[in-house]
């Protein structure tokens, strides 16, 4: 069954990728008898874990074809509904047997009578007492009636213990979040030019969530929801105060830094790094002391990389070439193992220069 529901998966995803251009083709139509077929394979929890494929079907919820949109989002919806259905099942089920062993009680009455007859007083003692494995007596009542010639008094005590009664259908109370509520607008702070920046760079983080579910690598979409939980108002602000707090105002002597900032953060092909802030990855109190190349793109740190090994790899072929030998002996460690180069250090008539290094110890030194 997994592997069926992996090539029918397979191959809504191709179409849907092939449609994605031109709305009018054959391949949307495919896609969408697809996504049909997937909606009668069953399913279950382990099935969805072990696949992966609610995580590869949301990008297709938000597909520029509505038909596909469309059946996207009820088999998303549908395969959810089955997650929490099961997970429902289970809390129900240890429910029971909870229940069960309340019900399971053994009740033991146990009257008990004591009855003193005198001229003065009259008393009666009935003690109930309630065995739940283990448990002590629960009900306890006294009735004492004294008379005194033709004037009667009652007295009567009762205690009762109290017991809370799980039943299935009692629901705990949601809990609530510890984390700040999601802030709806941006907070200013009456600055104009702090307002501006805080401004920008919401509008930045914003943008964060649309990008991560637009993002063709897997790693990147596997934390779409990680992503939709920060809150970017409260980043931007966070961002901004702490700039100011290290950096003062942004027209101050720091303003380059200002700019390099804003600008990594803002640039349209830079969304790791502004990511990588939004999800606590970078902290904002790092940024006034980041080096550049750490702010830089995936895909620009991999080119950094290229460009620097290409550079050492082009040195290391540039320099002049040795040869090992055994005609030196260090002076240092003793050994032979040596190698040695030749330049024309002085003039065109004066013997060359020959440079010598120690394969052991790493000597060096020359000779004309």
């Amino acid at each position: 069954m997994d592997r069926e529901l992996l090539e029918t998966f397979d191959a809504a995803k191709k179409a849907a990728d092939e449609a994605a251009g031109d709305g009018n083709s054959p391949e949307a139509g495919r896609c969408l008898d697809a996504l049909r077929r997937l909606r009668d394979i069953r399913v279950n929890t382990d099935i969805l874990v072990s696949t992966q494929v609610g995580k590869r079907l949301r990008p297709l919820t938000k597909h520029p074809h509505s038909g596909i949109q469309a059946v996207a989002a009820d088999l998303f919806g549908y395969w959810k509904k089955v997650v929490l259905e099961e997970s429902g099942k289970k809390n129900g089920g240890s429910e029971n047997e909870r229940s069960s062993d309340s019900s399971g009680k053994v009740e033991k009455v146990r009257p008990v009578k004591i009855e003193k007859n005198s001229a003065s007083a009259s008393m009666k003692l009935e003690k109930r007492d309630v065995d739940v494995r283990g448990q002590k007596p629960n009900n306890v009542k006294v009735e004492k009636t004294t008379s005194n010639g033709s004037k009667a008094q009652s007295v009567k005590v009762e205690r009762v213990s109290k017991e809370v009664i799980r039943t299935p259908d009692s629901k705990r109370p949601a809990s609530v979040p510890n984390g700040h509520p999601k802030l709806t607008s941006l907070v200013k702070c009456n600055d104009p030019t702090r307002d501006k920046i805080r401004e920008l760079l919401a509008e930045a983080f914003v943008s964060v969530s649309r990008e991560t579910s637009d993002d063709d690598r897997d790693e990147v979409k596997n934390i779409l929801d990680e992503v939709e939980a920060c809150d970017p108002y409260r980043v931007a602000v966070t961002v901004e105060s702490a700039l100011f707090e290290r950096l003062g105002p942004s027209t101050g002597t720091h303003r380059a830094k200002y700019r390099s900032i804003m600008f990594n953060l803002r640039a349209e092909n830079n969304t790791d790094f502004r990511r990588r802030v939004l999800i606590g990855l970078v902290a904002p109190e790092r940024l006034p002391d980041i080096p550049p190349d750490e702010m830089a793109s995936d895909a620009r740190k991999q080119e950094n990389m290229q460009i620097k090994e290409k550079a050492l790899f082009d040195c290391e072929r540039g320099a002049a070439p040795k040869a090992t030998t055994d005609q030196f002996k260090c002076a240092r460690c003793g050994q032979r193992k040596t190698t040695y180069y030749q330049l024309q250090t002085r003039s065109a008539d004066e013997p060359m220069t020959t440079f010598v290094t120690c394969v052991n110890c790493n000597n060096h030194w020359k000779f004309c």
